[in-house]
């Protein structure tokens, strides 16, 4: 006779649910409900409502959407600082404007994938990798075909990687 869940007959079921729903660590909902975290992710993986999994995303979905809009009303909204200040050549109520608008068009920029933060590192130009790859080759140089498909799909991956390169 299989198991019955523990998480299924808890009395606190719904908020447990919303918790894993908002993929709250399963080992802090756990010490909060008082259950087992294997029995939490046994029901996370086997019994979650997939409506509610559903329903969540559509919320996070509506929730971008609004932070959205509001970005584009706050860039819109500079827009029209500008040009009234342009209008009463107020030059430093322009270039106030200006900065707000590069703020909302660097955040919409974000938001939409196109600019990322940080640093980034081209690992293929590193003498790690150098030295990684020639030692690859040099055990493959008694395998030549194998050599060769690992020549070939190196390539690919550099080209793949090479700034600029869609």
């Amino acid at each position: 006779m299989p198991r019955k869940c523990t998480i299924c007959h808890h009395p606190k079921r719904e908020g447990i649910d919303a918790a894993l729903v908002r993929r709250e660590p399963f080992r802090a909902i756990a010490r909060q409900h008082d259950v087992s975290k294997d029995a939490l992710i046994r029901h996370h993986d086997n019994h979650l409502p997939a409506a509610l999994v559903q329903s969540h995303q559509a919320a996070e979905v509506a929730h971008a959407d609004q932070i959205l809009s509001e970005v584009l009303d706050l860039r819109n909204h500079a827009l029209g600082i500008l040009e009234k200040a342009e209008k009463l050549d107020d030059l430093r109520a322009a270039c106030a404007a200006i900065r707000e608008a590069r703020g909302c068009l660097e955040l919409l920029g974000k938001l939409a994938g196109r600019l990322q933060d940080g640093t980034t590192v081209n690992v293929f130009l590193s003498p790690e990798w150098q030295t990684v790859q020639v030692a690859i080759l040099k055990a493959l140089a008694p395998h030549p075909e194998a050599r060769q498909a690992v020549v070939a799909a190196l390539d690919v991956v550099a080209i793949r990687h090479k700034p600029g390169h869609a």
